[in-house]
Order: structure tokens, then sequence, then C-alpha cells
């Protein structure tokens, strides 16, 4: 076959796909649409097991994790592929999220908190911010705290902006 006729030949057979996508009779999509609506539920992050507190009082960044029945009942209330996948990320994101602190703040301690419910950040002025981490529906998550300001709550994959603009300001 000659070059113009493969050439011919694809663009038929895009041709083809992109105008049975785009087919006002197919209603597939429109069942998806509504199967994906009637599974889909609001997910609720168990409470913790444990009801301590952390006191953080000096330049840190906290990343906090279930403690380990709470991620027992996550990932029964959970599909396992979904889990599986969420906990592949978060590995990534917070192994990331660690090396950019270390790189770029290395003044930040940072401290894992696994077994607390509680975490109370003491700024210099010595104002006192509680955060319930039930409260917070992720079952993993990053705080950052200059102790100048309330503590923030930071977007792992895009943690070098948000970290810069909070310690700046």
């Amino acid at each position: 076959m000659s070059k113009y006729g493969v050439n011919c030949l694809l663009t038929s057979y895009l041709f083809i796909v992109i105008s049975s996508c785009n087919n006002p009779t197919n209603n597939q999509s429109d069942t998806n649409e509504v199967k994906i609506k009637s599974v889909s539920k609001t997910f609720n992050k168990p409470p913790s097991t444990f009801n301590d507190t952390l006191i953080v009082n000096k330049p840190t960044a906290l990343f906090y994790h279930p403690d380990s029945l709470q991620l027992a009942r996550i990932k029964a209330l959970s599909n396992s592929a979904v889990f599986d996948g969420t906990m592949h990320d978060f590995f990534y994101q917070m192994r990331n999220a660690r090396m950019v602190i270390k790189k770029n703040w290395p003044a930040l301690s940072i401290i894992d908190s696994k077994n607390y419910q509680v975490i109370l950040f003491i700024k210099k002025d010595s104002t006192k911010e509680f955060i319930n981490l039930d409260s917070k529906n992720d079952a993993y998550g990053l705080f950052v705290f200059n102790t100048k300001k309330s503590p923030l709550l930071v977007d792992m994959t895009n943690i070098e902006t948000e970290i810069s603009f909070y310690m700046k300001n």
C-alpha cells in the first residue's frame, strides 16, 4: 500500500472514531453517567482510635497519618483497587514532600503524627490553635507551621509553591 493509501486509511479511521463519539443516538455515555452517579457516595474518614494531643511549638512540617486501626477501617470501607491506588499516591506524595522540605527548608523540623487525634500549635506570641485531625477527611496530609502564622494544610502535589508563599509572608 502506498504512503498516500496509509494516510487516507488513517484519516478515515480517525473520522469514524470521532463521529461515533459524537453520535447523539449513542446512549451508552448517558447510561454510564447514571450508573456512576448512583454508585458514588460520600466517604467520611473513620475517627481516630487515639485521643492524644501533640504539641508543636517550633517551625515544623507535620505529616499526619491514620493509626493502624483507623487505616484498617478505611480499607474496609473502600474498594480495594481505589484503596491501593490512594495509598500508592500518598506514599509518593509524602516521599516527594520530605525531599523538597529537606532540600529547600532544612530549618523545618519534620514530625510524623500517627497516634494523635489533636494537634496543638503554639505560636511565638503564645496564642494556641487546635486542629482535630478527625475533622480532616484525608487519611494523610501535611501541615506547615512557622510559629508566626496559623498552620497551613499543604497540597502535597503543589508543595514548593504553597510553602514558599507561606514562609515568605
